[in-house]
């Protein structure tokens, strides 16, 4: 199911079952967001990400950075991150997502996919460290890119194009029955920040 054309509409629950997913639209306007977005790519302390598969190290072209209000240590992929602390632009960002979503953030993963052929695959954010059902708050900055929901069991799919300054926001049992992605494109060639704000329980 495709969302492309849909009115926004922040009430709306956009999975079917098993899980919330609302998007907000443009929070930021495009002057803000444009201003945040080469801030951003100039001052965030950026790092090829890692994971390791079959027990070997892979480096990814797709570059990431964590912050948070401690030095939270977060493992995925079968690696740590140990979190930096807020700059003045991300602390701004963050108060500007938990005022338009109502929630509460304490970290941030942010991931910068330079042009439309970097990408991620299928996968969940349910990792220990992370509050379980707490809600994940994803700011998009840059090129509008095609992001997707498919449901674990079913096989569902929901897709919706996530605009430049807008927020997305997944919350409740989402990561336990639902992954999600970033599909590559060619038809892309300009870069997009994604900041995905995030509740730490534990990893400190």
């Amino acid at each position: 199911m495709d969302l492309f054309d849909a009115l926004i509409d922040s009430k709306q629950n956009l999975l079917p079952q098993d899980g919330e997913v609302h998007y907000y639209g443009p929070v930021l306007s495009f002057d803000h967001a444009d201003t945040y977005l080469k801030s951003l790519l100039a001052s965030i302390e950026w790092r090829n990400d890692e994971a390791v598969i079959y027990g070997k190290r892979i480096v990814t072209k797709r570059k990431v950075a964590w912050y948070g209000d401690k030095p939270f240590r977060y493992t995925y992929s079968k690696t740590t991150k140990t979190a930096l602390p807020w700059t003045p632009e991300l602390l701004d960002l963050k108060s500007c997502v938990e005022q338009a979503s109502g929630e509460l953030f304490n970290s941030c993963l942010l991931n910068l996919y330079s042009t439309g052929g970097e990408g991620m695959a299928w996968h969940c954010d349910e990792e220990v460290d992370l509050k379980r059902d707490g809600a994940i708050g994803s700011l998009s900055l840059g090129a509008e890119r095609k992001f997707s929901f498919r449901h674990k069991q079913n096989q569902t799919v929901v897709s919706l194009v996530l605009q430049h300054g807008s927020l997305l926001v997944m919350r409740g049992t989402t990561q336990t029955h639902w992954l999600h992605r970033l599909p590559p494109t060619t038809k892309i060639s300009e870069p997009r920040v994604n900041l995905t704000f995030r509740t730490i329980a534990r990893g400190y």
